[in-house]
């Protein structure tokens, strides 16, 4: 017990002491103005707020697309599938496909989704990469929570005289939501990091506006922080706003998981009432 209470305070520690060096070199450059103004001056100067706005339409649009499919899917293997040699070879190319590098999937995104449909690089070319390398975090989880539920209840609701899909829907899923929803945030927490997917997909060096439609390309803190790293002009200029825009995805994804958590725990609440 000792050793694990001595691990938790490590692991916290390190989170903290994290975050405390990011906000320390981060000082200089957070502003209202970094915040809410685009880049200008070859990125020495301005915000990230296209960024901001790219990488949350990037992180919930791919999360509004994975989650019903994930979830449909899991439901399938679990409640359907069976134990055929099909099921297991899906199971098993699911979990594969988890420990896949995301370069991987931001080169099949620019084979299929820009080159092959014609997206180009654009918004929703990024959101269906996205939604694939989510697709197995999703499925994985719910399939976990839905076989926590006890089979004593499927069988209670089918003695009741409920079929299959009533099961499903008024009992299994319900039951299973808090599960389902953690899921959920691991797959946001993922996608609103990923740097190698987005950009060959969706991720632009600069673009002077906000794009109108799901065909434009957008800006998102994951690339912007690669290029003010890799290509800028002025490394020691731009090294304030690297850390600037690495405080605001780190606080960004606090903040899109908290709201998640939230969403959990009052489906938890509402489970136990009943």
């Amino acid at each position: 017990m000792f050793f694990m209470r001595l691990s938790t305070l490590f692991s916290a520690g390190v989170i903290v002491a994290i975050i405390l060096y990011l906000l320390d070199n981060a000082l200089p450059a957070l502003s209202w103005e970094f915040i809410f103004e685009p880049p200008r001056d070859m990125m020495t100067a301005g915000g990230v707020w296209p960024c901001i706005v790219g990488t949350f339409w990037l992180a919930v649009g791919a999360t509004v697309i994975a989650l019903p499919l994930g979830v449909s899917t899991a439901v399938y293997l679990t409640e359907y599938g069976g134990s055929g040699r099909m099921v297991e070879a899906i199971r098993l190319s699911v979990s594969n496909l988890s420990g896949v590098p995301s370069v991987i999937f931001g080169l099949f995104g620019l084979t299929f989704f820009v080159t092959i449909c014609g997206f180009g690089v654009s918004l929703l070319s990024g959101v269906l990469t996205l939604a694939v390398l989510a697709l197995p975090i999703v499925i994985n989880t719910t399939e976990a929570a839905l076989n926590q539920v006890p089979q004593a209840w499927r069988e209670a609701s089918l003695a009741l005289g409920a079929n299959k899909r009533q099961t499903i829907f008024k009992i299994i899923l319900p039951a299973a939501l808090p599960g389902i929803l953690t899921g959920n945030i691991l797959a946001l927490s993922r996608v609103a990091g990923e740097t190698a997917a987005i950009m060959y997909t969706a991720a632009v060096f600069y673009t002077p506006k906000m794009g109108d439609s799901v065909l434009d390309p957008v800006m998102s803190l994951p690339y912007h922080i690669y290029v003010l790293a890799t290509s800028s002009v002025d490394v020691d200029a731009t090294r304030p706003m690297q850390y600037g825009t690495a405080c605001l995805l780190v606080l960004m994804v606090l903040g899109l998981n908290m709201i998640a958590l939230l969403i959990r725990q009052r489906a938890q609440r509402k489970i136990a009432r009943q």
